[in-house]
């Protein structure tokens, strides 16, 4: 398995397999994003009781399972880092964060729209809402970590410790619903008996998220590439120095 990851630590060959697969992702995001934003607005029907509210869940949900799935990929990027020592995992972290972050800020404020005709209320402190909270800080955490080191091995190392001891906190958000009486609802798509929503509300909910996982991506490769490039800029200007 070392091997295999190592095979594609290399940056050169990095930039190579994400350049073929970024215009991909920009046709996904658009025709996807198209798509569900149409039938989230247009065909999906109003809820009998929250009415067209209810249609502010096809931002706020897959900004949500967005928040969790990239701090997700950013642990596993971090252990891979620390282990196996390799600087493209590290930079593909470093380049998550700030994508992450903004997907939780999106949650978080769809949310707190949602939750007042909802609940009467833009903002409890209940377990689903303070962990997400939560989350958003570690998201803040880990990029000014990044920012408080001169030495870019340093702050790799700080950064993935606090990346995977944050990760306690997704399987907290996950089953939050399940585990401490809160305002949110129960899980209604992933569920063990499978969902519990109609299809005419779940087919777009589904294609957004799709939508925004082809955006993630999108926007990843577009800063992974330029992390790459400082980084090789970097090096280039320390090799002149040292001539000098």
């Amino acid at each position: 398995m070392a091997i295999d990851l190592h095979k594609y630590a290399n940056p050169k060959r990095f930039l190579s397999i994400i350049s073929v697969i970024y215009p991909w992702s920009v046709w996904l995001t658009i025709i996807l994003l198209g798509v569900g934003l149409y039938m989230g607005l247009f065909v999906a029907p109003p809820d009998y009781q929250q009415g067209d509210t209810v249609r502010i869940m096809f931002v706020h949900v897959p900004a949500a399972w967005m928040a969790l799935m990239i701090y997700t990929i950013m642990a596993v990027s971090s252990a891979v880092g620390l282990i196996w020592k390799h600087p493209v995992a590290d930079l593909t972290a470093k380049a998550a964060a700030p994508i992450g972050a903004a997907f939780t800020f999106l949650a978080l404020v769809t949310g707190a729209l949602w939750g007042q005709p909802m609940w009467g209320t833009f903002w409890v402190w209940d377990a689903r809402l303070t962990s997400m909270l939560i989350l958003l800080f570690l998201y803040l955490g880990y990029m000014a970590i990044w920012e408080s080191f001169e030495d870019t091995a340093k702050a790799a190392k700080a950064a993935a410790i606090l990346a995977l001891v944050g990760v306690i906190n997704i399987p907290i958000i996950r089953f939050s619903v399940d585990w401490w009486n809160t305002l949110h609802q129960p899980a209604s798509v992933a569920t063990m008996s499978g969902p519990k929503i109609h299809s005419s509300i779940l087919i777009p909910l589904l294609i957004m998220g799709l939508a925004y996982t082809a955006f993630f991506v999108m926007v990843l490769i577009i800063r992974v590439k330029a992390e790459i490039l400082q980084r090789r800029l970097r090096v280039m200007q320390i090799a002149d120095l040292r001539q000098r």
